[in-house]
């Protein structure tokens, strides 16, 4: 009995902490099956269409008259795309492309799910790209940790001497740094 309890309770412990990858990979899954059977299917849907023409230099290519289903999913600018159809034409790609709302919800959910877990606000600017603050602790070399078992005296400080060991990071060095002509 202790043993199943213990497992189960591994299991809690775990889908609390790392239940959003399950979730988001779940999910994700879910997304594509859907967008196959959007895509693949012979009715057509009345979905808002873009056509983006990509410059595409290719050797041997023949152009394509008909336009070829295509599955692939893309960021551009923070918002995502979804590609449905392209064709080959006069060394140009031609690619539909279909907004994909459902995968920026599913990304801001879990990114808002991630951050309640942890507690971790992460600053971010106006594009949702997060901002990286230089934190001066991180420039600062640890004072290394010497412990000694056995000394002579407990305490070899005098009161208003106690200096911080400071260890130069030049020590070790025995090349003289390159010069430039």
């Amino acid at each position: 009995m202790k043993n199943f309890l213990s497992i189960f309770l591994l299991l809690c412990f775990a889908m609390y902490h790392f239940g959003y990858y399950a979730f988001y990979f779940s999910y994700d899954q879910h997304l594509e099956r859907q967008w196959e059977a959007i895509i693949y299917s012979d009715n057509a849907q009345e979905i808002e269409q873009t056509i983006v023409e990509i410059p595409l230099s290719a050797p041997y290519m023949a152009n394509q008259d008909e336009f070829q289903p295509t599955n692939t999913s893309f960021e551009k600018d923070g918002k995502f795309y979804r590609a449905i159809k392209q064709r080959y034409q006069n060394d140009t790609l031609q690619v539909v492309v279909v907004p994909d709302t459902a995968r920026g919800v599913l990304d801001n959910t879990v990114k808002k799910w991630i951050s309640f877990l942890t507690d971790d606000e992460i600053p971010q600017d106006q594009n949702g790209k997060t901002v990286i603050k230089l934190v001066v602790k991180d420039y600062l070399q640890p004072n290394p940790f010497l412990f000694e078992a056995y000394t002579s005296t407990p305490f070899d400080l005098s009161i208003g001497q106690v200096f911080f060991q400071y260890a130069n990071p030049t020590d070790g060095i025995e090349s003289p740094p390159p010069q430039f002509s």
